[in-house]
């Protein structure tokens, strides 16, 4: 099928690559010409593991290509899929102004036949109906039209359907999870738009490019455009506030001496419950979590609801923000003149994302508290893209990190921080003491080469 991905961030690019790599024809288009440029010599402008090589791949295949030009893109495709970004704004809404510039635009370039319009970006409930509309204005201001969108498309010979399909990819696995997705949801009132949609989808749902091509084929959810736009939303909004529980359990646990990876071990054994995003640390952050949690409740307050349960959520990550804070002031008192290393500076491993990461906030009451800040990053301090960064001194190994600290705290739970050699570490110390953020290291092992271990619930 021909396929157009409008914005090549982490959800259109990844979307456009692994689309082209099932067997489709995609165009990927973005306003950024620096940024087309660089794709289009097969280099990736996100570090998304696996993403290259796909890109590579589907490019000499011709498969997959890149462009600036808008109307190019529409006029040559079938499927166009919206997936630029919406931020949140202060006052918690999502900012829409991308998605209508995309929707305003394939309305000025929408040619004779049927085209699919996908939103692939999270967009508030009811933007289905909303994106039609703005396509149907565009296409209006196009043909200078005294005539309704409607009735300016049906003269021209002018169809198309409008289909939600949010995207549940997490990065630094988003590459895997397209291949490996536990549902694909199709929202839409056109049975001809998700009769195509099940078509482009058909290989990863028969698991053709999946891991374990063994498993049943994946879940498809048809279902209404609101409810298609509810689910990412509602999804999002549990994971968030499965993380703030374990984190309030875990705040529990140190003031009564419990363990909270045993307890969180315990539950989990729970079907109902389950084992995962059960990890309790220093918070949740990202593109999505914060963004999507704040919308929803926006959506609420909007609808005269008080979404006090989300609230709830909201309020204990942002107080978890400080828990490494307060457990640095209790092992070295006061920090002002101290040296603090942070072990990881982005939201998550496998990612050079630091859209709301919790490192930031770090950095930020470390330096008003008056303490030096440094940290390593296996992506950001190879990259350079801490060199933007104010208030923190960006290494380029953990053994510059090391040397010279009062204290390490680890912020990201990179796999390569498993095994450093912090035996060699701890001596480069002044103080050998390590707040695990992540509850992630061997508290054993670092306690026997002289560490002072502190977890997040784990007195």
């Amino acid at each position: 099928m021909r396929v157009c991905v409008i914005g090549t961030g982490y959800v259109g690019l990844v979307t456009g690559a692994c689309l082209a790599h099932t067997g489709h024809h995609v165009i990927c288009v973005d306003n950024n010409e620096e940024k087309v440029k660089l794709m289009k010599s097969g280099r990736s402008p996100i570090y998304e593991p696996g993403l290259s090589e796909i890109m590579q791949k589907s490019a000499s295949e011709d498969r997959l290509e890149f462009t600036g030009d808008l109307k190019y893109g529409v006029t040559n495709s079938d499927i166009l899929f919206i997936a630029v970004g919406t931020p949140a704004l202060p006052s918690g809404d999502s900012d829409t102004r991308y998605v209508e510039a995309v929707a305003r635009g394939i309305g000025t370039h929408l040619n004779k036949g049927y085209k699919v319009i996908v939103n692939k970006s999270t967009v508030p409930i009811g933007s289905g109906d909303w994106v039609r509309m703005i396509v149907l204005d565009g296409l209006a201001e196009r043909e200078h039209s005294d005539t309704s969108g409607d009735e300016t498309a049906k003269r021209l010979g002018i169809e198309f359907d409008v289909v939600s399909n949010p995207e549940f990819l997490r990065e630094g696995s988003a590459v895997y999870d397209t291949f490996n997705p536990d549902r694909i949801v199709l929202g839409s009132n056109g049975k001809r738009a998700l009769q195509m949609m099940q078509e482009l989808y058909q290989p990863i749902v028969e698991r053709k490019f999946a891991e374990d091509a063994s498993m049943p084929p994946v879940s498809v959810v048809l279902t209404d455009l609101s409810s298609a736009e509810m689910i990412k939303y509602a999804a999002n909004a549990f994971l968030a506030t499965k993380i703030s529980f374990i984190n309030e359990i875990a705040n529990v646990c140190d003031r009564v001496g419990a363990d909270v990876v045993q307890v969180a071990k315990g539950i989990g054994l729970d079907t109902r419950i389950g084992t995962k995003f059960l990890q309790a640390g220093i918070g949740w952050g990202g593109s999505c979590f914060p963004k999507d949690v704040s919308a929803m409740i926006h959506t609420a307050d909007d609808y005269g609801y008080d979404a006090q349960l989300l609230k709830a959520a909201v309020d204990v990550n942002k107080r978890q923000r400080q828990i490494a804070i307060e457990k640095l002031q209790h092992e070295l008192k006061i920090l002002k003149g101290k040296t603090i290393g942070l072990l990881g500076l982005t939201f998550k491993p496998d990612t050079d994302d630091m859209r709301d990461a919790p490192a930031l906030n770090l950095i930020e009451q470390l330096n008003r508290l008056g303490a030096k800040v440094k940290a390593y990053d296996p992506i950001v301090s190879q990259t350079g893209i801490g060199q933007g960064f104010t208030g923190v001194v960006v290494e380029t190994d953990p053994h510059r990190l090391a040397d010279g600290c009062d204290a390490l705290v680890l912020v990201t739970d990179w796999q390569q921080f498993e095994t450093l050699d912090y035996e060699k570490m701890a001596k480069q110390m002044i103080n050998p003491v390590i707040i695990d953020g992540r509850n992630f290291l061997d508290r054993e092992k670092l306690e026997k080469i002289g560490f002072r271990y502190v977890g997040i619930g784990r007195s």
